[in-house]
């Protein structure tokens, strides 16, 4: 007997048909039926599910984040990482190629996928989320087999550092051209960002800290744009988080260059002046901008400038992250805490209406991908999550998923949880 659900009177966000409703929903086998202001006329209801102060939106799409599994367990298994995933309402997960060995071989992303499939087995009632690998673009300083790990089920091409050597990277959108799979950058220029640990600005003066130019990331920029420009080839750009950086991107984009771009969440709700603290868990690369290169990605995120939002969900444990400032190693979790933050500081503050969050955390991640977004409409598959914004709970090695617990938001209260999540069987 297949399930059929019902979720009544729940406000309905949806970024493909810009829907922003209360609605009633049913869903059978995996697939939404009918949506409508009241639906009384229904087949057996197996479940009734009581929607009304909640929100129900499509699955969000992580562009990249970071496993530890293989070669770092002891930061996150394969196992924690999509349970942290699916508590923060992910249903795709992009996983970069910085696993130990790299995902550089069809064998490594066949291990993966199978990995997964087998925990989803082991635990249906969770809902994980389908993982889309990335393949490493280069192996050491040359390029890795990038025709054969095409033909395998990775989402495209990807390096987890900047490639320095900007011949070898107009060698690799040349090469990459025809092979039809989305590739993600990131412009960076290591000799310019100098060891910086916070932008170079007022900040990084008041707190001594060792400021990483603008430039380390407009330059590298700049110089990738021609490169695209030359060879014409689509590419993501990855981590962008300065105001020259969306102003670059802005004149790309009406010059009609192919291109896409991402910010990490934590650029969004932190700047430089947050430093004072210095909580390891602010550590990231590329580092904390100011607080007008914050406001610059607000605003470019809203108007699409910048695509979407990445989590980029980098763990590490205790014994790493707890050392100072600027020795501690860059990045911090999230897949868990993005959403319920975003939505308390952006959504319920009024910068954003909720569909501006959903597109930015599901809808264009999803294009950047070349995937069709979930969308919540009859006939598409329940590829959606039930969000209640009115719980409080404490980040806590108990509340949290994930194995690691660098984020400067342990032992803080966050707002909002994820009641549930409806994956589809097979990958989008």
């Amino acid at each position: 007997m297949s399930t059929v659900q019902l979720i009544r009177q729940v406000r309905l966000v949806d970024g493909v048909s810009h829907t922003d409703q209360i609605r009633d929903v049913l869903v059978e086998a995996g697939q939404i039926v009918a949506i409508a202001e009241a639906l009384d006329d229904v087949p057996a209801v197996t479940e009734t599910i009581e929607g009304e102060g909640k929100l129900l939106f499509p699955g969000l799409v992580d562009l990249y984040s970071h496993s530890g599994e293989p070669g770092h367990e002891a930061r996150e298994t394969l196992a924690s990482l999509l349970a942290a995933a699916a508590a923060g309402g992910l249903t795709r997960l992009g996983i970069l190629p910085s696993t130990l060995p790299a995902i550089d071989h069809g064998a490594m992303v066949e291990s993966l996928i199978n990995h997964r499939q087998l925990l989803a087995a082991a635990s249906p009632e969770v809902a994980l989320p389908h993982i889309y690998p990335w393949g490493s673009l280069t192996s050491g300083v040359q390029m890795a087999a990038l025709d054969d790990l095409a033909t395998t089920a990775i989402v495209g091409f990807a390096d987890d550092q900047p490639i320095a050597n900007l011949l070898l990277v107009q060698r690799l959108l040349q090469y990459l051209h025809p092979l039809g799979k989305p590739l993600a950058l990131w412009p960076c220029d290591r000799q310019l960002q100098a060891g910086g640990v916070a932008r170079e600005g007022a900040f990084a003066l008041i707190y001594g800290l060792v400021g990483a130019p603008t430039t380390s990331e407009t330059a590298a920029l700049a110089a990738l744009l021609e490169c695209i420009a030359l060879t014409g080839t689509a590419v993501h750009l990855m981590r962008i988080t300065t105001a020259r950086g969306v102003e670059l991107i802005t004149q790309a984009k009406a010059q009609g260059l192919p291109i896409t771009a991402s910010t990490p969440w934590m650029h969004l709700v932190f700047s430089s002046r947050d430093l004072a603290s210095y909580d390891p868990g602010l550590r990231l690369d590329p580092p904390l901008g100011n607080p007008e290169d914050q406001l610059a990605l607000l605003e470019g995120v809203k108007t699409g400038v910048i695509d979407a939002i990445a989590i980029d969900h980098t763990p590490y444990t205790y014994e790493e992250k707890t050392v100072g400032f600027a020795t501690a190693p860059p990045g911090a979790i999230g897949l868990e805490l993005a959403w319920p933050i975003l939505w308390q500081r952006l959504v319920v503050n009024g910068h954003w209406s909720a569909l501006d969050l959903v597109q930015a955390l599901s809808t264009r991640p999803a294009r950047c991908w070349r995937q069709p977004p979930a969308s919540l409409q009859p006939g598409q598959p329940a590829e959606m999550v039930l969000f209640d914004p009115a719980p409080s709970w404490l980040v806590t090695a108990q509340s949290l998923q994930s194995l690691a617990l660098n984020s400067p938001y342990l032992g803080q209260t966050v707002q909002g949880r994820v009641l549930r999540r409806w994956v589809p069987l097979h990958r989008p």
